[in-house]
């Protein structure tokens, strides 16, 4: 198998690390976590990283992030950083990719079932394991199946196994098999997700698209998911590693801004995957229209496929020498770059194949500091943000302008410094350590009904 961990030095990326960064000889107590990591462009990456380091705090003295080789996340198509700027994880944590198993006449399935063969090595070597999976298609089929087989040997270490789920399970898996009428597809989701000692989803809103989703199933094809999935799901919402936004050197941040040449409060910021369901499109035309545009730019990071769509859009405005793009901000760089920015503006808009179902970079943004953000209630936005932003309504451009007016014209320096005083402190329970604590409080619990 490949690891990210064998390329990458603990303190400079792209450097080999050295043997003594290899997991440790004889581990007490291990968690594995299966999730498309880094270099992968989603905030969900970034909770597997922050869980797996605030464990090492927590008494885990082996952590495991069980992934996918590069070349199929590229085959796949998903927006990947520059694998060079992908940050060192603290030594502890091995990052996993299993080599696939079979050859051409296993057209699919093949890095799955490596996946499942590694897992079912970890769990079968001794070690007390909690084993989480984020997303449940298909990181949840392989950690169920692994487990099963693990407990078929006889060997199986005491495991204890956690699920989360986010929107698109459900939007992009169960909604689909409901609408094509394939109640096998939306069984297994479900079941398998059920079958877990500990059933989570990211935010209260992510929960309503579950039981909604299962109930439908119940209704067609007459199972019992939904109200299992009322009862059994609770909320845990995304892990940020808070200290990496409330502790920016701001020599440093100038320094950052100046090497992109950008001015602190002299522009407005957008940060994610550049789609339509993140309504960039709706951001440059009210942009343009805004009476703001004079006075400040507007910086879009980040990389999807509607960006060469969005750099032409803003070709064609009166403003087009205002708006810059930059397609290489990395995860060190970022937090400065939201410090910096005078407004912070995620307009998404739910689409059937998207809806935004917690908002991680809302909350990185409230704990960088930097102008308040302007958003729209939509998906679980709302409990990521709660009264700490400037909500317009989706797919409207205009109102992002009167909103971008009334921030950058409107508001004293000392208005923004209160709020982002009162965001940041809003955002602080997001921190890893207190979603850890809390998530594995029940894990806590569930590992003693199990051991039962």
């Amino acid at each position: 198998m490949t690891m990210l961990s064998d390329h990458l030095d603990a303190s400079r990326p792209g450097v080999p690390r050295p043997e003594s960064d290899a997991p440790p000889a004889n581990p007490t107590r291990r968690l594995v976590i299966v999730v498309r990591a880094d270099p992968v462009i989603c905030g969900h990456s970034g909770e597997a990283r922050n869980l797996a380091e605030a464990a090492l705090t927590r008494g885990f003295d082996d952590v495991r992030i069980v992934t996918w080789p590069i070349p199929a996340l590229r085959a796949a198509g998903l927006p990947l950083k520059p694998l060079e700027t992908v940050l060192p994880y603290s030594s502890g944590i091995t990052v996993e990719r299993p080599e696939p198993v079979g050859d051409y006449k296993v057209p699919d399935g093949r890095h799955l079932a490596g996946i499942v063969g590694r897992l079912v090595e970890l769990f079968t070597e001794g070690v007390p394991t909690t084993a989480m999976s984020l997303y449940l298609t298909p990181h949840d089929t392989a950690v169920a199946q692994a487990a099963a087989l693990a407990r078929s040997t006889g060997m199986c270490a005491p495991l204890t196994t956690v699920a989360e789920a986010v929107g698109s399970d459900i939007t992009n898996v169960v909604r689909t098999a409901l609408e094509q009428g394939r109640f096998g597809a939306a069984a297994q989701v479900l079941s398998t997700y059920l079958s877990n000692d500990v059933c989570v989803a990211v935010s209260d809103f992510t929960k309503t698209l579950i039981v909604d989703a299962a109930h439908e199933v119940d209704d067609r094809w007459g199972t019992s998911f939904g109200g299992a999935c009322e009862e059994r799901v609770a909320i845990s919402y995304p892990a940020i590693d808070a200290a990496a936004y409330t502790e920016l050197d701001p020599l440093e941040s100038d320094a950052r801004l100046a090497a992109r040449g950008l001015e602190r409060d002299g522009y407005v910021m957008f940060l994610s995957r550049v789609t339509k369901a993140k309504g960039v499109d709706d951001l440059i035309n009210g942009f343009a229209i805004s009476a703001a545009a004079h006075r400040t730019k507007l910086v879009i990071c980040g990389t999807g496929p509607e960006a060469a769509a969005m750099r032409a859009l803003a070709a064609s405005t009166p403003v087009a020498d205002r708006i810059v793009f930059f397609d290489d901000v990395d995860d060190a760089e970022k937090p400065h770059l939201m410090a910096g920015s005078s407004a912070y503006v995620l307009p998404s808009k739910p689409r059937p194949e998207f809806v935004e179902t917690f908002g991680i970079a809302l909350v990185e943004k409230m704990l960088a500091g930097g102008g308040p953000i302007v958003t729209c209630n939509t998906g679980g936005i709302g409990e990521a943000v709660g009264p700490h932003a400037k909500l317009v309504p989706p797919g409207h451009p205009s109102a992002i302008a009167n909103a971008l007016s009334e921030i950058i014209l409107g508001l004293s320096s000392g208005e923004r410094t209160r709020w982002g005083r009162q965001a940041r402190d809003y955002a602080m329970q997001f921190d890893r350590s207190n979603v850890f604590d809390r998530l594995f409080a029940r894990v806590a619990s569930a590992g003693s009904v199990v051991a039962a």
